[in-house]
């Protein structure tokens, strides 16, 4: 810690002389080794103290300690008015826009345990200890002076009140900055507007982008004028233009374009196409409704869901949808509008490179340097492999019902005779591969049960026996902060391939009726890379289509000939 000391009746002389007035200058600490020309034409108030090589120029700084080697400059008030929080604490009403699942924000919160407090509601205990944690911990967080860490630069600002600025940050011009954490290496730019909310370590929000009591991750991006309202952001979730209204952004939620309206939802490895607007506007009982699309999901350009909805990892949603679906049964789908009505194809996505090249992006796109959210990257996995099993289940019952019906009709979605053949051949195939990736991973081993159902817990996948036996711990007061609930969530996370590798030894079990031996179990995993490699042999296939010449449409528009037109097609797609 650094120690502070009174100045001297010359330095207060120098500082005078350096244009620098306060309301008492008995208050005003600093460093042992101060100089006068640190400070220069400021009005100080309150307590402030300034820290070894701290540079404060032309602001006005009340009950504020600036960090060393920090710049604070043009800034028209940097100020801590009362005791604060500065944050901490602040409740958010994700999800549901009438408060149903509000979770109380922090500086060190996790996906999985905002995750659990917006959708555990059916354990109100639960939802009261963890509450009561994070009053405890907002108020070791409370203190009636404001702070500035080390090596910040803060230029230009207009107003900061009661925002508590850790290290290595940056805040170039923003407009106002209200009870806040801003974490290590945080930055905020031109005139941005924030109120009640956390910017945790790496988050960028900048150029005009307005937040209203919100949770900004770990290297989330709101930019360009993003407007964003009671929502949570975790980890590289980015988002541009458009507007978000008590959402829940999981891990890599992407929206970048002005049209996009995201209300009353839960988002997770999510792209939202132009003209995107996931609502609720049915406001018969009030704004109560909510959609959750899991992990993956895609909206086309003006696509449209009405809540309530629900759709399976990794779907693809194009057209307008206002039958309130259910299609979580059914991952790797497109959810298509037709004649008004949607129209499921079970698995389509299983064939589409798009989604290959977006499970593979996202760890290499991974900015986070402290990775307080775990998140699990792996392609098969029990979470998606259990759906697709159910969705097995499911188009078999419904064939099995009317083996002639041209069109069968699940959860107000209707699928074709041909789709669902489809799919049940893709799911098969892909089951196969699953199955046998996973077997080929971990090691047996009773200490990691990993049979039961899997819970994608917004970036982690994990078994909900593991959820229901942390969350009691947390009842019976066994995890007294939440330091020790995100260690119980890391603790599963280091074993996840033995958990995972005993859920598909049990499923192939089942299969099989008898414990499966050394050589079926090696048969399991070579069919696994065969239907592996069949699949991506599909996906290349489509990457092609797309990088064939008869998607040279548009390119070499001044070309006289075919060969000059593929060179320029080729040369800009930076084919070979």
């Amino acid at each position: 810690m650094t120690s502070f000391r009174t100045l001297t009746q010359a330095e207060i002389s120098a500082l005078e002389s350096l244009g620098n007035t306060a309301e008492e200058w008995a208050q005003i600490r600093v460093a042992e080794d101060f100089q006068p020309h640190q400070l220069l034409q400021n009005h100080f108030e309150g307590i402030v103290e300034i820290a070894s090589g701290a540079r404060v120029i032309r602001s006005r700084v009340r009950n504020y300690r600036i960090g060393e080697g920090s710049l604070v400059t043009g800034v028209t008030a940097l100020e801590c008015r009362h005791r604060s929080a500065f944050g901490n604490g602040v409740g958010v009403a994700t999800m549901n826009e009438c408060g149903g699942r509000t979770v109380k924000i922090f500086d060190t919160m996790s996906a999985q345990v905002a995750y659990v407090m917006a959708v555990y509601r059916h354990r109100p205990q639960t939802i009261a200890a963890l509450e009561r944690l994070i009053d405890a911990y907002a108020e070791s967080r409370s203190a009636e002076i404001g702070e500035v860490g080390r090596n910040c630069r803060i230029v230009g600002a207009r107003f900061i009140r009661e925002v508590r600025i850790g290290n290595d940050v940056q805040v170039d011009g923003a407009s106002i900055l209200e009870n806040a954490t801003l974490c290590d290496g945080a930055s905020i730019g031109v005139d941005v507007k924030a109120y009640d909310f956390i910017a945790a370590e790496g988050a960028l929000i900048a150029n005009g982008s307005t937040v209203e009591r919100c949770f900004v991750g770990e290297s989330c991006q709101l930019d360009k004028g993003f407007t964003a309202a009671e929502s949570l952001f975790f980890a590289n979730s980015h988002c541009e233009n458009g507007e978000a209204a008590s959402i829940f952004a999981g891990p890599y939620t992407v929206s970048h374009h002005k049209s996009s309206l995201l209300i009353a939802g839960m988002f997770s490895f999510f792209n939202a196409g132009s003209g995107s607007n996931q609502s609720n506007h049915l406001f018969k009982s009030g704004a109560v409704h909510q959609s959750v699309h899991l992990r993956g999901c895609k909206f086309a350009s003006s696509a449209y869901i009405m809540s309530p909805a629900l759709e399976g990892a990794f779907t693809m949603v194009m057209g307008h949808h206002s039958y309130h679906h259910d299609t979580s049964a059914f991952p790797y789908s497109y959810l298509i509008e037709k004649e008004g009505r949607s129209h499921l194809m079970p698995g389509s996505n299983l064939t589409s490179y798009g989604a290959v090249r977006d499970i593979e992006k996202w760890p290499a796109r991974d900015r986070r340097k402290v990775k307080r959210d775990v998140i699990d990257f792996a392609e098969y996995n029990p979470y998606v492999t259990g759906a697709m099993l159910d969705a097995v289940n499911i188009l078999h019952s419904l064939q099995e019902q009317d083996p002639d019906a041209a069109v069968y009709t699940y959860n107000k979605t209707l699928i074709r005779a041909s789709s669902l053949q489809r799919g049940l051949k893709l799911y098969n195939k892909a089951i196969v591969a699953a199955l046998g990736a996973m077997l080929d991973r971990g090691e047996s081993d009773p200490h990691y049960d990993g049979s039961g159902r899997w819970l994608d817990l917004a970036g982690q996948y994990i078994t909900r026996r593991a959820v229901g036996e942390i969350l009691d711990a947390v009842d019976r007061g066994e995890l007294t902060d939440m330091a020790a609930i995100d260690n119980r969530f890391r603790v599963f996370e280091v074993h996840y391939d033995d958990y995972a590798h005993s859920w598909a030894l049990g499923v192939y079990a089942s299969m099989l009726g008898h414990t499966p031996t050394t050589e079926e179990l090696n048969d399991a995993i070579a069919a696994g890379h065969n239907a592996h490699a069949a699949m991506r042999s599909t996906t290349d296939a489509d990457r092609e289509r797309d990088c064939s010449l008869d998607m040279a449409v548009s390119y070499g528009l001044d070309c006289d000939n075919e060969e000059d037109r593929r060179k320029d097609y080729y040369a800009v797609r930076g084919l070979k």
